[in-house]
């Protein structure tokens, strides 16, 4: 039996306000993940819990089928400090829904979890619907969806909720962090020195300024390289030995991390090491039929500079979801209610489109 979809979207506004309610700080989401069990007892739909991460399939699973994973997570950050709000007192304001991870990414997790609710008792879709509300994304904890997956059924396409207006990002670049050491010799200020480690970082910081990758990708551009940190010295007489870089990489879809290590390691002039290759670039085909589900539906396409759980998959993926990335980790975050009730429309005919 169908459910009526005004009476799904009335209360996954309230779930949402349960969530912000309740402090879920990466690593802390036991009493959120229960309020999510809650859901799933009201509607009377079996679910597994692993860690905080609780899972659920439609009631016709095949395994013959592919499966589509819906996922969004429900761990916060921590509130800022220029907050006038408290973050967690869920009030409806001039259609404002204000509270701690309403936008990021509540909003689009308690739609995906409507829209799963939705087509839980459907019969004869042409996938399988798998739905996971997932711990640590902000922190990309060792119990986030990444370690999740291995208990998982296999995945052949996924749907990550975070907020992008509802428009489709078919791409997400990746991240590679490197370590970069500039070494000179080390000596008393007051004497002569060629060989001192923060001028020769000058020239690598040029050449780290100027230096480009050679595919630039349709949906996400050029590979970005970006120097973020930078450390040196100890004391005003003494010309130090090293100097430490911090290098910020974000990923298109052309390069594999590991090509990108590769290519930098073999170039730059210093030594550098990646400290992680997992935080790969997703993309998803423009032709496939989910994307082009959503372009029926007036929706834009565009890639997404902004890390997701999409990183930890290896299928195709793409993200969607209500509200606005530019609020997420704000002060005083919020989400409108009728981008909370646009996404669960749009969800719903998205996957109408796809599933039937």
């Amino acid at each position: 039996m169908k459910i009526d979809q005004e009476k799904l979207t009335e209360k996954a506004i309230e779930l949402l306000q349960k969530l912000i309610s309740i402090q879920s700080f990466s690593g802390e989401e036991h009493q959120t993940a229960e309020a999510i069990e809650n859901w799933f007892k009201t509607f009377d739909i079996p679910f597994d819990r692993e860690n905080n991460n609780v899972i659920a399939k439609n009631k016709y699973w095949d395994d013959t089928k592919p499966t589509l994973l819906l996922n969004s997570h429900h761990d916060t950050v921590l509130p800022n400090q220029a907050y006038t709000r408290d973050p967690y007192d869920p009030q409806i304001i001039d259609g404002k829904l204000y509270g701690l991870g309403s936008n990021d990414a509540g909003g689009a997790l308690v739609s995906l979890i409507a829209t799963f609710t939705h087509f839980y008792a459907s019969q004869d879709l042409s996938h399988n619907l798998l739905i996971a509300a997932t711990a640590e994304e902000e922190n990309a904890g060792p119990n986030s969806l990444r370690g999740l997956l291995p208990s998982l059924p296999k995945i052949d396409v996924a749907i990550v909720g975070e907020p992008t207006l509802m428009n489709l990002a078919i791409a997400e670049k990746g991240l590679v962090v490197f370590d970069a050491v500039v070494k000179g010799t080390p000596s008393h200020a007051a004497h002569p020195n060629d060989d001192n480690s923060i001028y020769k970082a000058i020239k690598v910081l040029d050449w780290f300024k100027n230096y480009r990758f050679e595919k630039v990708s349709e949906a996400l551009g050029e590979v970005k390289l970006t120097v973020t940190q930078i450390n040196a010295g100890s004391q005003h007489n003494v010309v130090p030995a090293h100097t430490d870089l911090v290098i910020d990489v974000r990923v298109n879809d052309h390069y594999s991390n590991k090509e990108i290590a590769d290519i930098l390691k073999a170039e730059a002039p210093c030594e550098l090491q990646e400290r992680s290759l997992r935080l790969n670039s997703s993309s998803i085909d423009i032709n496939h039929p989910l994307v082009q589900s959503g372009i029926k539906l007036g929706r834009g396409t565009y890639g997404s500079p902004t890390l997701s759980d999409q990183a930890a998959l290896t299928c195709q993926s793409m993200k969607l979801g209500p509200g606005d990335s530019t609020r997420s980790h704000s002060a005083d975050e919020y989400i409108y209610v009728n981008e909370i009730e646009e996404g669960i429309d749009i969800y719903i005919k998205l996957l109408k489109g796809f599933l039937q």
